[in-house]
C-alpha cells in the first residue's frame, strides 16, 4: 500500500471511529504499519502526537455539537471519551478556552482543529541521498524493552528515557564491548524498533552486532530477518536533522519512489555519542518492498 494513502486510510479511520475508544495499533495497521513506527511518523509530519490529533478533534467536535444548542454536557463529554463531566469540562476549557456550560449559550468563540487530508503538493525537485540493500539475515545483542498497549500513546520521550537509563546505568558501555569494524554496523550503536503489524505492544531495542561472545546479563541476542532495506544517511546536529531526514523520508521519498515501507523492523545507526556534533553522522535503515 502506498505510504500518502496508507496515512489517509488511517486519518479516515480515526474521524469514523472518533467517539468511540480507539485502539492506536488498529490505527497504525490501516497504514500497514507497526505502532510505534506510524506514531512517531505522524508526529513527524504533522506536527503533533496521534493522541493529541485524536483529543483535539473531539474536543473541535464537541465544541460544535454544545454551541449548536440541544445537547446535555454530559452527553456530549461521554460521546468524546470523557468518563466525567469535571474532567470533560477541564480539557475543554483548556482548548477553547471558555467552559462547556459557555459554549452552550451561544456568540461565544470557539476554536476548530480541522480534519487531516492528506496531500501530495510538488515543490520542486530535491536531492536525497540512500542506497538499497538486500541483507541476509544478521544478529544483534541488545537491551530489548517492551511498551505500551493499543491503547497507549507512544512519545519519544519514552525512547529516550530508556537511551537514558542505558547510559547511566552502563548498559551502552557494555554493548560497546561487542563492537567489531567487520560487522555490519562496525562501530556503531543501534536504536531497533521491532512492532509487528497489528501488535498492540512494541519492543525497542539498543543494542550492537553480534557474532559471538558470552551474553552478559540482561542483555538478549535478536535476529533480524533477511530484507530489503532502504538506507538514509543523516547529517546535522541531533535532533533536528534527524526529524527533517524522517519528514523527507516520508513526504518526498516514498511518494515519489517505486519502495514502499514493508511495515518491519526499523533501525537507527549510531557511531558516536557526539550527536551535538553540526556534522554528525548516522543512518536510517527501513524495510522495504517495491509499491
Amino acid at each position: 500500500m502506498d505510504w500518502m494513502q496508507g496515512l489517509q486510510n488511517a486519518v479516515d479511520f480515526i474521524e469514523d471511529h472518533i467517539g468511540e475508544e480507539i485502539d492506536y495499533a488498529e490505527v497504525a495497521a490501516q497504514a500497514y504499519s507497526s505502532n510505534f513506527h506510524f506514531q512517531r511518523v505522524f508526529h513527524i509530519i504533522c506536527g503533533y502526537s496521534l493522541g493529541e490529533y485524536i483529543r483535539n478533534r473531539r474536543l473541535s467536535l464537541a465544541g460544535t455539537e454544545l454551541s449548536a444548542g440541544g445537547s446535555k454536557v454530559i452527553d456530549v463529554a461521554l460521546r468524546y471519551g470523557y468518563n466525567n463531566p469535571e474532567s470533560f469540562s477541564r480539557a475543554f476549557t483548556r482548548f477553547h478556552g471558555i467552559t462547556p456550560q459557555q459554549a452552550k449559550t451561544g456568540n461565544v468563540n470557539l476554536k476548530s482543529f480541522s480534519r487531516v487530508s492528506v496531500k501530495l503538493i510538488l515543490e520542486g525537485g530535491t536531492a536525497m541521498d540512500y542506497r538499497i540493500e538486500k541483507r541476509e539475515a544478521f544478529r544483534v545483542i541488545a537491551k530489548k524493552e517492551r511498551y505500551g498497549g493499543g491503547e497507549e500513546e507512544i512519545t519519544q520521550k519514552t525512547i529516550q528515557a530508556t537511551w537514558a537509563e542505558c547510559i547511566e546505568n552502563g548498559t551502552i558501555d557494555t554493548l560497546c564491548r561487542y563492537l567489531r569494524p567487520e560487522n555490519i554496523f562496525g562501530d556503531a550503536i543501534v536504536g531497533i524498533s521491532m512492532g509487528e503489524m497489528r501488535g498492540k505492544d512494541f519492543d525497542y531495542a539498543i543494542g550492537a552486532a553480534y557474532t559471538e561472545g558470552e551474553v552478559e546479563e540482561g542483555l538478549t541476542v535478536e535476529e533480524i530477518p533477511a530484507e530489503t532495506w532502504v538506507i538514509f544517511p543523516c547529517t546535522g546536529a541531533m535532533p533536528d536533522a534527524f526529524r527533517e531526514l524522517w519528514k523527507k523520508i516520508y513526504t518526498e521519498f516514498f511518494p515519489a519512489s517505486k519502495y514502499q515501507p514493508a511495515g518491519g523492523v526499523c533501525i537507527e545507526v549510531y557511531p558516536s555519542a557526539e550527536v551535538d556534533d553540526p556534522d554528525y553522522h548516522c543512518e536510517i535503515w527501513i524495510t522495504v518492498e517495491e509499491k
